[in-house]
């Protein structure tokens, strides 16, 4: 049965309950979460909204975005504080404010492969400098908690790299590697680090392990750094897979870690579930010993990179967006579904909560960003059509599980069809231009790609 809140309150008027036991009560209570609405959206970027992050006192929210700007916003009065070029010559995939510094230091990443420095000075305008590249893309940046200093990127290269702001120049601890004999770097998605010991940090990216690394065992050189993890976490039924990949990674106060897969599920592992430092060495027996992760499902998770957060005071939900437009909130012990809340007429990227509060902040493919509270008068149960949605985005998973591709095979081919759309075409035998331009028409490129190469490669 659902908790009103209101024993809790009763309690803390009597001084029977701590304020911090209070707070995680209340502000967890499944009442607190079936209120949740729409407070209001803020509208200001040209491009979608890639990235939103409160700072870390919880007064501004910060945004990303494809026009190449970052803006800080006054999200309780719904109001735009400033805006200013990131300097980026392409999307923005991340930004945030570092820990105490006013709320004046931000850190951006974006498909330029840069990552960059932003301070806003006394008079309002906004200094940049580059900081570090990458060869590929940075989706991601990881502050290391309370340090208004360190942080790090993980790319499209595989490269790690470790950045003071106190320093000029970044350090490149190691390029991430997969665990076939031929050692090929792994394209990186995402990366956290452990609140509860920021000498760890997980990575994730083009194959089914979140690998996590301890910063004490590494030189302060990437020709020395060898790509040792000292945990690796995957599910037992994705071991070994090569049509799965991270998108994003999550960890709980409880260094609980969340990996979100593109195109299947997220997990949550507990400390004790991992792989030990080099997956295809456990034995048998050791693996089916293994318990298995809380697995929380859907959603559909296809077209983007997107992230995957802990919810609540005390981490009692997962939050992840959808393909369906649908932001999904679950109970984290159980994964049983609360909320279905429409996020985006397309696609949710990003959901953020707030530091302090059961508020969230989200955004996608529509130009603004939205923002949600406990405001509803009444509990509001799942969609009428929640089963329908979640049922369609199963079938979305299970057509595409049968026809993937390698990530490389097919941005090779994206690549050569972007630069020279005539290529692909003259390829094709006359019986399949037909199939292939009502495939186009439809953006299913996954199934033309197959053709493809069934019938050249």
């Amino acid at each position: 049965m659902e908790s009103s809140g209101l024993p809790e309150i009763w309690r803390r008027e009597l001084g029977l309950l701590r304020p911090r036991s209070f707070a995680c009560r209340v502000g967890g209570s499944e009442a607190v979460v079936k209120r949740l609405d729409l407070y209001g959206k803020l509208h200001g970027h040209k491009g979608c909204v890639n990235n939103v992050h409160f700072s870390p006192s919880g007064d501004i929210l910060v945004s990303g975005s494809d026009d190449k700007d970052i803006i800080f916003w006054n999200w309780s009065n719904k109001s735009k504080i400033l805006t200013y070029y990131s300097g980026h010559d392409e999307n923005v995939f991340h930004a945030q404010i570092m820990p105490y510094t006013d709320d004046r230091i931000v850190v951006t990443s974006a498909a330029d492969g840069q990552v960059r420095f932003g301070q806003v000075m006394e008079d309002g305008q906004v200094s940049t400098r580059l900081l570090g590249t990458h060869r590929g893309r940075v989706h991601e940046l990881a502050v290391e908690p309370g340090s208004p200093h360190i942080f790090y990127s993980c790319g499209e290269d595989g490269l790690i790299q470790h950045f003071d702001l106190r320093n000029q120049t970044p350090i490149k601890l190691l390029t991430c590697s997969s665990f076939s004999e031929n050692k090929q770097s792994i394209r990186l998605n995402s990366i956290t680090v452990d609140p509860r010991n920021p000498n760890l940090f997980s990575t994730g990216g083009f194959d089914a392990y979140a690998r996590v690394y301890d910063i004490r065992n590494y030189h302060w050189d990437v020709s020395k750094g060898l790509d040792q993890p000292v945990n690796n976490f995957c599910p037992r039924h994705l071991i070994g897979a090569t049509n799965v990949h991270i998108t994003g990674l999550a960890y709980s106060k409880k260094s609980e870690l969340l990996v979100s897969y593109n195109d299947e599920l997220i997990y949550m592992f507990q400390k004790d579930m991992g792989l030990c430092t080099h997956p295809k060495t456990i034995q048998a027996e050791a693996l089916q010993n293994l318990d298995q992760p809380q697995v929380y499902l859907g959603h559909r998770n296809s077209e983007t990179v997107k992230g995957v957060s802990f919810f609540g005071p005390c981490d009692e939900y997962v939050v992840s967006g959808s393909d369906c437009g649908h932001v999904y909130i679950w109970m984290k012990k159980t994964g049983k579904l609360m909320r279905m809340m429409v996020g985006d007429k397309h696609i949710v990227n990003s959901v953020e909560p707030h530091p302090f509060f059961p508020f969230l902040a989200t955004s996608g493919f529509d130009k603004n960003i939205k923002l949600w509270t406990p405001m509803s008068r009444r509990s509001a149960p799942l969609p009428k059509n929640a089963k329908e949605i979640m049922a369609a985005n199963k079938r979305g998973r299970e057509v595409r599980a049968g026809i993937t591709l390698s990530p490389d095979v097919v941005m090779h081919v994206l690549t050569l069809q972007r630069s020279k759309p005539w290529f692909i075409v003259r390829l094709l035998p006359q019986k399949l231009i037909q199939i292939a331009i009502q495939l186009l028409k439809r953006a299913h490129l996954q199934i033309l790609l197959n053709a493809i190469l069934a019938e050249y490669l």
